[in-house]
């Protein structure tokens, strides 16, 4: 429900802002604007995610090679 009352809004603040009296290369520069962040946002969480996810991976090998080249040196 909450997501067809977003959309709802959005759609009727996009239309009252189409029947403004703004030049349409501005309201057009906007929406690609609007567009692009909306696109962008997710990716970059998506990206970061797996470059945490990667880092710790490799952290985690790490640390498992140290204590396995450790527990070799003091037998």
């Amino acid at each position: 429900m909450g997501v067809v009352l977003f959309w709802t809004i959005g759609l009727l603040g996009g239309l009252s802002w189409l029947s403004g009296a703004q030049q349409p290369l501005a309201i057009l520069t906007w929406m690609i604007f609007i567009y692009g962040v909306v696109v962008l946002s997710p990716l970059a969480g998506i990206w970061a995610a797996v470059d945490l996810a990667r880092r710790w991976l490799r952290n985690r090998e790490a640390r498992r090679q140290q204590l396995g080249t450790a527990d070799v040196e003091s037998r």
